[in-house]
Formats: structure tokens, C-alpha cells, sequence
């Protein structure tokens, strides 16, 4: 891809993504429909999907940011639905999707059906991911699905590969696939395993921010390709790597911390925009390639497709939430009983994405005989037209059934009560530490000083308290948002002075940084996030 169109891309696809933030519509269903539109514009170039720089460039860091924000300990709790729907799952739809392609498509062979089935099989980690959090799924289920996308494409990878080794000739047997898969599946764990105390260690080790910051976006890269050149699974072995690190973060300097998550958030923004861009924009490189299969007949393979994959995570879904229960007793006296609604919650989540995309364009033109690969062109339009049948249909009806079952949602105040208690907990044991500084005489601080520094504890326990009293009945603010908006003014006032003399010639440019810098930094401090 040239400079230019590459350019035009990022732009283009970011402008669209930061427009979607104020509409309803979710900003993946939005970048989807635009480059479908655009695809067709006179002038736009072809943007085909190239496998070689999807999977190893684009994959690992958007699996490591999804990873790096999941909790390991949930993801632990929800082992079992997560393992059920990842490779389960991904398995079981490979061959009923796999297995309807082939009754469906007269001249379409069973290997190279099953190769159809792996690449439509695996949901996507970006597209659940990102719904989930603009719909407000419950908690539990969110994880749920999180889980799932983290690991089902190294499950469809090797299901894929597995069913092209037979499509093409290579004399694959269920056995060694079997082999292939278990090897691939431990090898990428083992990978991950070795590799994430020593990348830890460096992490902690690291002082300079800067290069901490260098060393986090090589880790994606380095765990996948480390991984691929053993014949493992990348995709588990970032998933390994990402989970440590994250679950360990809080052992990193609070200046990397900082960086760090202002330069992934822009990486993942910009990475995730790009992809479901380049999804919509495949639609002119999909349907140039048809061939013989046009129209009706094309259209009907493309809807009955798509019910079937749909059809199978129903079929699949409901036997998984309640079958172990009716096994396992030690299960039921564990778990809350799921109720129907959530197993439909989840089978309707279960969108398609870019990931689906590139797989299908690695399928080879030819196989060992030098034959073409049986109906390649179709298994390309198919995939394309189940993906964006799930961000579009999937997507856009995903809030409505949600909010028409009455799901629960997040109890936002039991999560601040929460909240407020661990800090009420963190901010006594920090006083305790504070009194013990100051008996020593090496710690002498004049009165005021030591004043302040009780008054910002102070500050930070009654914050979240002020979150669950009552707010001011001219603004609708508590009082804690009160605060903040102050603080903020009063900041902002500082800036202007600052700033204007530096234009006076007061003060320098590297001095104005170096005040800003603490500004921004006191800023932060009185603003959290609330995106």
C-alpha cells in the first residue's frame, strides 16, 4: 500500500471513528457502513486485506491492549464458559458451518467447506469488545466474551490450517490435526509463560520511561513472533504475556503508567478504526474476484450462510450455560442459576471481524497439483458477507434486545461503595505510615507542610463518599464534581498567566513546559476519567 492511500486511511477511518462517539450508532458499524460507501467512490484505491500484515502486525497489538485491560482473576472465575465458547465453540461451529457450505454449495469439496467453516467461526475480539462496552453489558458477561475473543482466533488459526492441509493435498488426518492443535494451543501458552517474568523484569527494571514505553509496544511483536517461529500459537502466547503484565502493572513507575496509557489508547484507537475501515472497503476486491457466482444465486449462499453460523452459536450456547450445571453438583452450589435470557445475550454477541477477513485472503490460489483452489473467490465473498452481516445486523440490534430483556445492569452504586471503602482502607494505613515519617526527626517538616500532606489524604478518602450524597440542585453536580470543575478553572486560570508571559518574554519555552508539565500533572490528579 502507498504512502498516500495508507494516509488516507488513518485519517479518514480515525475522523469517522471520533464522529461515531456522538452519535448512538456504534463507532464499528458506522466505520463499516462509510466504506462500503466509499469503496464505490471514483478515484478511491483497492485496499486489499494482505494476511502477511494483518496477522502479525495488526493482530498482536489489538489482542495485547484487550488483554493487558481484562482482569485475570475474572477471566479465572470464568474459565470454564470462556474455554466452552473459545475453543469449543470455534470447533463445533468450524464443522456445522463447514458441513452447511458444503450441502449448500454443489461443487464446493468438504475440506475446502471445513476451510470456510474455520475462517467464519471465530467471533471478533475488537467488535465484542467494543459494543460490549457501549451497550453496558452486565460484568459477568462481558468478561465472558472478552475471554472468548482473546483466544478463539489462535482456535480457528489452527482449525484452519488443519482443514486447508487437506484441502490442498497435504493428507492431513484427524489425528494429526488433533497433534497440530495441542501442540500449537501449549506451545503458545508455554511461549507466553517463559517470556513474561523476563519481559516483566525489564519492565521494572527499566527506569527511564521513554524506553519503557519502546519496550511495550515491542512486547506484542516480540511474544507473537517468537511463538510463530516454533510452530506455536502468537495469539495465546501475547494473551499469556498481556494478562501478567497487566494483572502485575501496578509494579511499574507511575510516569510509564501514565505514558503508557495514553500511547495505547491512541494505538488501539487508531489500529481499531483502521480495521473495520479496511473491512467495508474490501466489498469492490471481493465482489472483482465472483466470477460465475452472481445475483441471486450468490446472495442466497451469502443469507444462508450467515443464518447458519448464527443458527450454530444458538445451538451451541444453550447446552453450554446449563449442561454442566445438570452434571456437576459441585457447580450448582457454586454458580448462581443463568437464567434464558443471558445465553440469548450471548449468542446474539457473537459478531465477525477482521480476523475472518485475513484468514480468507491467505487461503492459496492453487493447490498442490497446481489445480485452483476449489471455489476460493466464493469462500472470499461468503466471509465477507457473513462478517458484515453480524457487525450490521448483529451490531446494530444488539442494544434494543438488550435493553427489551431487562438485562441487570452494572450497579453503579455498589461499585462506588466499593470503591470508597478500599480507598477509606488505603487512606488510614497511609496516615498511619505518614505519622510514623514524621516521629522521625530525619522527616521534620514544618507544620504546614505536614498539614497538606494530611489535607490531600483527607481529600482522597471523602472523594468518593461525596460521589454518594447529594447534588446540587441549581447544577445536578455533587459535590466532588463541584470540586473538580473548580480545580479545574482555577488550573486553567494559572495556564493563561503562564503562558502570557512567556509571550512577554518573562519566562522561556523550556520553563512554560516545565509548568505546564506540573499542571497537567495536578490536573490529572483531580479529574478521573469518566470515559
Amino acid at each position: 500500500m502507498h504512502v498516500v492511500p495508507l494516509l488516507l486511511l488513518v485519517a479518514g477511518s480515525a475522523t469517522i471513528a471520533g464522529a461515531a462517539r456522538r452519535t448512538p450508532v456504534p463507532a464499528p458499524l458506522l466505520l463499516v457502513a462509510v466504506a462500503l460507501a466509499v469503496s464505490y467512490v471514483p478515484g478511491v484505491p483497492d485496499y486489499t486485506l494482505d494476511p502477511d500484515v494483518v496477522l502479525p502486525l495488526i493482530l498482536p497489538p489489538l489482542l495485547y491492549t484487550a488483554a493487558s485491560d481484562s482482569s485475570y482473576l475474572d477471566l479465572r472465575a470464568q474459565l470454564r464458559p470462556v474455554a466452552l465458547l473459545s475453543v469449543g465453540y470455534v470447533l463445533f461451529a468450524t464443522l456445522v458451518v463447514g458441513w452447511a457450505a458444503y450441502l449448500l454449495v454443489p461443487d464446493l469439496p468438504l475440506p475446502a467447506a471445513l476451510v470456510l467453516g474455520a475462517v467464519v467461526a471465530p467471533p471478533d475480539a475488537v467488535a465484542a469488545t467494543a459494543v460490549a462496552r457501549r451497550v453496558g453489558l452486565p460484568s459477568r458477561l462481558t468478561t465472558i466474551l472478552q475471554g472468548e475473543s482473546l483466544v478463539n482466533d489462535a482456535t480457528a488459526i489452527t482449525a484452519y490450517k488443519v482443514a486447508l492441509a487437506a484441502a490442498v493435498g497435504e493428507g492431513a488426518t484427524w489425528g494429526g490435526g488433533v497433534r497440530e492443535f495441542l501442540l500449537a494451543a501449549v506451545g503458545g501458552v508455554v511461549t507466553g509463560l517463559v517470556l513474561m517474568v523476563p519481559i516483566h523484569w525489564l519492565r521494572t527494571h527499566i527506569k527511564e520511561a521513554l524506553l519503557q514505553n519502546t519496550l511495550s509496544l515491542l512486547i506484542p511483536f516480540v511474544a507473537y513472533g517468537v511463538a510463530e517461529q516454533v510452530h506455536a500459537s502468537g495469539v495465546l502466547a501475547v494473551v499469556v504475556v498481556a494478562l501478567y503484565l497487566g494483572h502485575r502493572n501496578w509494579q511499574v513507575d507511575f510516569a510509564t503508567r501514565l505514558q503508557e496509557e495514553a500511547v495505547w489508547k491512541m494505538v488501539a484507537f487508531l489500529l481499531e478504526s483502521a480495521v473495520f475501515a479496511l473491512i467495508g472497503l474490501q466489498l469492490p476486491v471481493v465482489l472483482k474476484g465472483l466470477g460465475e457466482y452472481e445475483g441471486i444465486q450468490a446472495a442466497w449462499y451469502a443469507v444462508a450462510l450467515f443464518l447458519a453460523v448464527v443458527a450454530a452459536r444458538f445451538v451451541w450456547m444453550y447446552p453450554a450455560a446449563f449442561l454442566p450445571r445438570f452434571l456437576f453438583r459441585r457447580i450448582r452450589e457454586r454458580e448462581e442459576n443463568p437464567t434464558w435470557k443471558s445465553p440469548i445475550v450471548m449468542s446474539w454477541a457473537g459478531m465477525r471481524g477482521v480476523v475472518s477477513l485475513a484468514i480468507a485472503f491467505s487461503i492459496p490460489r492453487t493447490v498442490d497439483g497446481g489445480e485452483p483452489f476449489p471455489e476460493r473467490n466464493l469462500i472470499l465473498f461468503l466471509t465477507f458477507t457473513t462478517v458484515i452481516g453480524t457487525l450490521v445486523v448483529q451490531g446494530l440490534s444488539l442494544p434494543a434486545l438488550i435493553h427489551r430483556l431487562r438485562l441487570p445492569a452494572r450497579d453503579a452504586q455498589s461499585h462506588t461503595l466499593a470503591e470508597a471503602n478500599a480507598q477509606a482502607q488505603a487512606s488510614r494505613t497511609a496516615e498511619q505510615r505518614l505519622d510514623e515519617l514524621l516521629a522521625d526527626e530525619r522527616n521534620a517538616l514544618p507544620p504546614p507542610l505536614a498539614d497538606r500532606l494530611r489535607e490531600v489524604l483527607e481529600r482522597r478518602r471523602n472523594a468518593v463518599w461525596e460521589r454518594l450524597g447529594s447534588v446540587n440542585p441549581v447544577t445536578g453536580e455533587t459535590v466532588d464534581d463541584t470540586y473538580r470543575r473548580m480545580s479545574r478553572e482555577m488550573i486553567g486560570a494559572e495556564r493563561e498567566v503562564f503562558v502570557r508571559l512567556r509571550d512577554h518574554r518573562h519566562i522561556d519555552d523550556e520553563m512554560l513546559r516545565t509548568l505546564l508539565r506540573r499542571l497537567d500533572l495536578e490536573e490529572a490528579a483531580a479529574y478521573r476519567e469518566t470515559a
